[in-house]
C-alpha cells in the first residue's frame, strides 16, 4: 500500500498567493552511499558524482525560479556541502545559514561502517531491512567509550547527554528530535513567510514529512526519498502544510505511478 500523501499538481502552485514554499532535499551522493556502508552520523563526503548530482539539483531550483530567506542543514558535511552548492548555484550564497544536529541522519549504531551486503550475510536480509526501515527496530549500540559515540565527538560536547542518542537510534528515536527542531527553530519561520530550504538526510526528512503528512508506521516504512531530489512544500500562513511533490519530473511520476 502506497502512502496517502497529498499532491499538488500544477508546478505553479509554487506562486500561489497567501502561501510558504519550503524545499526539501537529501544530500547528494557520499562516499559511504557508492561503497554500500551504513553512514548515521559518520561524518563522510560527496562524491564527485554527488557534487555533479547537487549542481543537476541546483539547476532544477534555478530554472523554477526558487529564491530562499533561510537554509538549514543537519550538522554533517554531506548536507552542508549539497546546501552550499545549491545555493552557489542559484546565487544565493549570502542567506542566512543554520545548523542544527537534531536534522542529523538516525544513528544507526555498531552498523555504521558496516557493508550492507555483509550484514545482510550475516543476519539475513529481512533483519537488515528491518534495521534501515523500521520505525521502532534499532542495531546493536556502540558503546559509552566508543570514539564514535556522539557523547565523544567534539562536535556534540556542547549538548546535554540526555538529548543525545545513546549510541544509537530507531526511526522513532530520530522522529522526536527532528520534531523539535522543527517545532522550535523552523516551524516558527515559516509562520513569518519566510522561504525555506532545508537540506537533510533519508531518515531525518522520512521522520519530518511523517510528522507532517500523518503517516502511519506501515506506510513510512515504505517511503524512501532519492538522493538530490527537491521535494517542494506549500505552507499556509498559519505553518499548516498543503502539499508536496518532487521537483524532477521523471521521480514525481515514478512516486504518482
Amino acid at each position: 500500500m502506497k502512502p496517502k500523501l497529498r499532491l499538488m499538481k500544477d508546478m505553479k502552485d509554487k506562486n500561489t498567493p497567501n502561501t510558504i514554499p519550503l524545499v526539501l532535499i537529501r544530500h547528494a551522493q557520499s562516499q559511504w552511499n557508492k561503497e554500500n556502508r551504513f553512514t548515521g552520523w559518520t561524518d563522510v563526503p560527496l562524491t564527485d558524482a554527488g557534487v555533479a548530482e547537487a549542481k543537476k539539483a541546483g539547476d532544477l531550483l534555478k530554472s523554477h525560479g526558487f529564491e530562499f530567506d533561510t537554509a538549514w542543514t543537519s550538522v554533517l558535511q554531506r548536507a552542508r556541502i549539497t546546501m552550499e552548492i545549491l545555493l552557489g548555484t542559484n546565487g544565493q550564497l549570502h542567506i542566512p545559514q543554520y545548523q542544527d544536529w537534531r536534522l542529523n541522519e538516525r544513528h544507526y549504531g555498531a552498523l555504521q561502517g558496516k557493508d550492507k551486503a555483509e550484514a545482510m550475510a550475516i543476519a539475513g536480509e529481512a533483519q537488515v531491512h528491518r534495521w534501515r526501515r523500521g520505525y521502532q527496530d534499532r542495531a546493536e549500540a556502540v558503546s559509552q567509550d566508543d570514539p564514535s559515540h556522539p557523547y565523544n565527538d567534539p562536535q556534540y560536547q556542547g549538548i546535554s547527554k540526555d538529548l543525545l542518542p545513546d549510541g544509537v537510534e530507531s526511526l522513532a528515536d530520530t522522529r522526536v528530535r527532528v520534531v523539535d527542531c522543527w517545532q522550535e527553530k523552523i516551524l516558527p519561520q515559516i509562520k513569518q513567510g519566510q522561504r525555506l530550504l532545508i537540506s537533510a538526510h533519508g531518515n531525518s526528512l522520512r521522520a519530518l514529512m511523517m510528522e507532517l503528512e500523518g503517516m502511519s508506521v506501515e506506510e513510512i516504512e515504505k517511503f524512501e526519498i532519492p538522493t538530490a531530489t527537491p521535494i517542494l512544500y506549500l505552507f499556509d500562513k498559519n505553518g499548516q502544510p498543503q502539499g508536496w511533490h518532487y521537483l524532477d519530473k521523471d521521480a514525481e511520476q515514478t512516486r504518482s505511478a
